[in-house]
């Protein structure tokens, strides 16, 4: 089945530097088994710069090239035949009428995200999704006595749950089983890959409840097999007798750092010093990532914030463990490398605003064994220390690299 959404993005489509089209009201159609598709409005396109291909596709939309088959800057060795599918009848609902989907392996399409300079980033499409589907993801409904069960999105190049977002499941599951109570800990492993195709219910045991603090074991199911297991302690929270928390390291701030993107519009993210890439070839360094994350137009619903904040924690601990090692990035993993993060531990020190600036430094303490550890911070804008974390992640070559499926190996 297939779902068109609109979202309040700019989008834009590029052959080369000539811009072919661009739009406020495109409207995404997400498949099942395929990548997402970007429609814009027929007004939207530049026809005068197209060529009718007087051909049709098996979906009877009109194909059309452009005569310029040399600017490109997509893919070596293509020609300008068939870059944009026009849908002008009404076919089941299925597709939008009307509209026009530009192949984006050749046409260059990209999501502006945000609304004015500085907070405004480029996205290439396709993407993941938006903020709010990350936050419909996280934000578990309740299915029966300690029970919660989550919606489901896929990621068409690889449908493989992160840890990081079972354990962000698992606060929202704790945060509405005791109202009232903040996260203040959590812990949890990923003992089974889990499909992000189908709903993953989680199931909560109350092993105390006090005055004070409420202590839960939680369990992430999937297909009668338990994905991952965790404790969470819960709190009422007390008045200061004392304080003292980490410094922040220093660092520039979000807008003088660059951009990076992670196919996910609503969310801001700016890599220090442009020092992650994924690519096996970039310069050497230490074993330090930081990066400034933020999202956009979030619900004022506190165990969301938190478990935004424990979504990210399991992004970039393996490539901070990775940067020391000429040769090695993180493009390789599910390829050559098998990597996962194993287990997550988190402590809250504080009421999170995921709406705001947050700073995520991590460290790679060890790496050997086919193991790597990071002991990592989470800062607000003015330095207070939101968050610590450890991250427990494997780093192993396999046996055959041939025989790796990309998709779904770990």
């Amino acid at each position: 089945m297939t779902a068109a959404q609109r979202r309040p993005h700019r989008a834009r489509a590029w052959w080369g530097g000539t811009l072919l089209a661009e739009s406020a009201a495109a409207v995404r159609v997400d498949r099942p088994d395929g990548a997402p598709m970007l429609w814009f409005p027929c007004a939207d396109i530049r026809f005068d710069l197209l060529r009718d291909e007087d051909r049709r596709d098996e979906d009877e939309r009109s194909l059309w090239g452009i005569d310029d088959p040399e600017n490109h800057d997509v893919r070596a060795g293509l020609d300008g035949s068939d870059v944009l599918r026009v849908h002008r009848d009404g076919l089941d609902g299925a597709w939008p009428a009307g509209h026009g989907c530009f192949d984006h392996d050749r046409v260059r399409v990209e999501i502006v995200d945000g609304d004015a300079p500085p907070d405004t980033t480029v996205k290439r499409f396709p993407t993941w999704g938006d903020a709010a589907d990350l936050v419909e993801v996280l934000d578990v409904q309740p299915d029966g006595d300690g029970r919660f069960v989550s919606a489901v999105r896929a990621d068409w190049r690889r449908p493989v749950v992160e840890g990081s977002q079972m354990l962000g499941q698992s606060l929202v599951a704790a945060a509405r089983h005791a109202p009232g109570r903040r996260p203040v800990s959590a812990s949890m492993v990923f003992c089974r890959v889990a499909d992000a195709r189908t709903p993953i219910a989680f199931e909560l045991d109350e092993v105390a409840a006090g005055r004070t603090f409420t202590t839960l074991t939680a369990r992430a199911h999937q297909a009668g097999r338990v994905c991952a297991v965790g404790t969470l302690l819960l709190d009422r929270t007390a008045p200061d007798v004392i304080r003292h928390a980490a410094a922040p390291p220093e660092v520039p701030g979000p807008y003088d750092c660059p951009p990076f993107d992670m196919a996910v519009t609503g969310r801001d993210l700016r890599i220090v010093d442009g020092a992650y890439t994924g690519d096996p070839d970039a310069p050497v360094g230490p074993p330090v990532l930081d990066a400034w994350v933020r999202f956009r137009d979030l619900p004022d619903d506190p165990p969301v914030h938190a478990a935004l904040l424990a979504q990210f924690t399991g992004h970039l601990s393996i490539a901070a463990a990775l940067r020391p090692h000429a040769g090695i990035g993180q493009d390789q993993a599910h390829r050559t490398l098998s990597t996962a993060i194993n287990a997550i531990t988190i402590a809250f020190h504080r009421d999170v605003r995921a709406d705001r600036w947050m700073l995520y430094h991590h460290e790679s303490t060890f790496a050997g064994d086919g193991m790597t550890r990071a002991e990592c911070r989470v800062h607000d804008e003015d330095g207070d220390l939101l968050a610590s974390f450890t991250v427990e992640a494997m780093v192993r070559a396999f046996a055959d690299p041939t025989a790796a499926d990309d998709r779904t190996a770990l």
